[in-house]
């Protein structure tokens, strides 16, 4: 086999770039880009659930009920658009119960997608959770516990961790990235000092943070001590305190989830460890694996979130005029009429449209060269368009 593969390359052709099937058949229109962005996530699952979503969208899944969505939200916004420019009819149509009902039943099918859709996000990215607090916390124990192996040294002197030390595993299908860091506190060397550095730089960019205390001494410290250390950590990246070393206390494993949430437990004993594993699979909004996720990358996410801030509650008027070149002559503010219609909110509509609209954006032919190297991590060094490299293999 491999001389016949070098026969044929030394007649001309060449091999296939990663991806590049997949490239030519979005560019001839078999499947779009988001189809093409569910071949690599396959290629890449780590988990059986992960691949299950990956195929759901690679059959085109998602685009078919984004699609829908879309014909449905056009249907509406033109009706909507028909009543407002003919504002002298005796009917006010903008007022009929069954359009506010059409409007709420599209976004809560776009509700429906984004779930699924950020299901198969933490499937295909996982969660970074970084495991901070101060020396002799037990942050290295808890580690080696969630791991189930004894990957971090462990000792009673204080400051053992250094450096930063990562661990990959599977939380009932949800991909977990734990990292260990060393112990926050006022560095005794150079060495240290660094390892507090890359800590913190860590927890900036976590999706979570487990800030470990030692429970044996926590009536020590004054609840105005404890805010003052917590204060320290990232505000924009949520925290969880981990209570350790009950085992000392005589204190129950238990779970406090108003926030800040707290868990009581213990890494020596492994009691409490399952409220940690729920905890963390509910505050990534993480479901079983049979709920039908779909795979979606994060930029997609990123795109609806944007545009959800800027819609107002169903049955409000718009806050602000629409953008010209999302929904022309549509603003709450055109006539007196449409204001009094409680579904006239075209900031809704606004990013619904635009939001449906996306993966058919984002199928440009423009700009599919640059987005396939992204999607499968390669760079091309040929000058050649797709045609051209068809012709030369004879395909």
């Amino acid at each position: 086999m491999d001389l016949l593969v070098q026969r044929v390359l030394g007649l001309g052709c060449r091999m296939a770039r990663p991806g590049e099937f997949s490239e030519r058949a979005f560019l001839n229109g078999k499947i779009d880009i988001a189809q093409a962005e569910a071949v690599a996530d396959l290629i890449d699952a780590g988990t059986a659930a992960a691949a299950r979503a990956a195929v759901r969208s690679m059959r085109g899944e998602f685009s078919a009920r984004i699609g829908e969505l879309q014909s449905q939200l056009t249907e509406l916004r033109a009706y909507v658009e028909t009543a407002i420019d003919f504002p002298d009819e005796e009917i006010d149509f903008l007022s009929a119960p069954a359009v506010a009902s059409r409007l709420t039943q599209i976004f809560r099918g776009f509700d429906s997608i984004h779930a699924l859709a950020r299901q198969g996000t933490l499937l295909r990215e996982g969660l970074t959770v970084v495991i901070a607090g101060k020396p002799n916390a037990g942050k290295s124990s808890l580690l080696n516990r969630l791991v189930g192996d004894e990957v971090a040294i462990v000792t009673a002197a204080p400051g053992t961790t250094r450096d930063v030390l990562r661990q990959h595993l599977h939380l009932d299908g949800l991909p977990l990235n734990l990292i260990d860091t060393a112990g926050l506190r006022t560095a005794i060397d150079a060495a240290e000092a660094e390892g507090v550095r890359r800590a913190r730089s860590e927890m900036r960019q976590a999706d979570r943070v487990l800030y470990v205390l030692d429970a044996s001494v926590a009536d020590e410290r004054s609840p105005a001590q404890l805010a003052a250390e917590i204060d320290q950590l990232p505000r924009e990246v949520p925290a969880t305190l981990i209570f350790n070393k009950i085992d000392l206390t005589g204190t129950a494993a238990h779970a406090i989830e108003e926030a800040p949430a707290r868990i009581f437990l213990s890494a020596r004993t492994g009691a409490g460890l399952d409220l940690l594993r729920a905890h963390l699979k509910a505050s990534a909004g993480y479901r079983d694996s049979g709920t039908g996720a779909l795979a979606a990358r994060r930029g997609i996410m990123t795109h609806w979130s944007a545009r959800r801030g800027s819609c107002t509650a169903p049955h409000r008027l718009c806050a602000r005029p629409a953008r010209s070149s999302c929904l022309p002559r549509t603003c709450g503010s055109h006539s007196a009429r449409s204001a009094r219609s409680p579904v006239n909110s075209p900031a809704r509509i606004c990013w619904a449209q635009s939001s449906a609209a996306f993966v058919s954006e984002s199928s440009s032919a423009a700009t599919s060269q640059a987005h396939f190297e992204s999607i499968f991590s390669y760079k091309s060094n040929s000058k050649e368009t797709p045609v051209q490299s068809i012709g030369r293999c004879g395909l």
